[in-house]
């Protein structure tokens, strides 16, 4: 026989694991510290510079 399931609970729990998801990309995210933050700014600046560099004038 099968077991019998609460659709209503079911639901419940799915949208509580896609809250969880969204919480946890979130976190990844802006969850960083001082120093991972001023990092990532400087290697994208870095690079803005590189291309700028190599940019042709018309």
């Amino acid at each position: 026989m099968s077991k019998i399931v609460n659709l209503r609970t079911t639901r419940k729990q799915m949208a509580r694991t896609q809250k969880q998801r969204a919480a946890d990309a979130n976190a990844a995210l802006h969850g960083r510290s001082k120093a991972e933050r001023l990092r990532e700014a400087q290697e994208a600046e870095k690079l803005r510079a590189h291309l700028d560099a190599h940019r042709h004038e018309t």
